[in-house]
């Protein structure tokens, strides 16, 4: 009985943390595209990727693409990390459309994938503004403090990359080249 009490109990809490995930600061749920929940092999990257830009457009986002798969544990402990910390996950996704592209051995998106610079390691990820440029290629393991993710490095990164950051540099670049 015990046993089943504190597995009820544990699973109670992960459901918790991760609806907290699933909750932005206004206490309003976010509706997330499939695109950006879940890697499914079957799914058409162009489509998703045409979509994600559209409501990126939309909603003055850039558009974080994340390269990887169920069969990933680095995926997964990504996940896990995002779901744990509520700040970072609604950072991510009221600065970006996430868009996760699977790889697998039963589909490797073999055109999508010549179209990004080449991937190091897996999950990778790629920033690309709402217009479809793409502006940043990024090693997930830049993201970790030892064997786990950071959350200064997290934050870091999407404050560095969101659209009113690379706004920012864009007018600085502009000024200089000016001067």
């Amino acid at each position: 009985m015990r046993i089943i009490t504190t597995f009820i109990i544990s699973l109670g809490l992960l459901l918790s943390s991760i609806a907290a995930a699933n909750t932005v600061s206004s206490g309003v749920t976010l509706d997330l595209p499939p695109y950006s929940k879940i890697y499914d092999d079957q799914r058409d990257p162009f489509k998703d990727a045409a979509a994600a830009l559209t409501l990126a457009t939309e909603t003055n986002r850039q558009v974080l693409i994340e390269i990887g798969g169920n069969w990933c544990s680095w995926c997964h402990k990504m996940d896990a990390f995002l779901a744990k910390n509520p700040d970072i996950y609604q950072a991510l996704h009221s600065q970006y459309v996430l868009l996760k592209i699977s790889v697998s051995d039963s589909n490797e998106n073999n055109d999508f994938m010549k179209s990004l610079p080449p991937v190091l390691g897996y999950p990778h990820m790629y920033v690309s503004t709402a217009q479809g440029k793409m502006i940043l290629s990024k090693d997930t393991a830049e993201l970790l403090a030892g064997d786990n993710y950071s959350r200064s490095q997290w934050l870091s990164f999407l404050s560095n990359w969101s659209v009113s950051a690379t706004k920012a540099q864009a007018q600085l670049s502009t000024t200089a080249s000016v001067d």
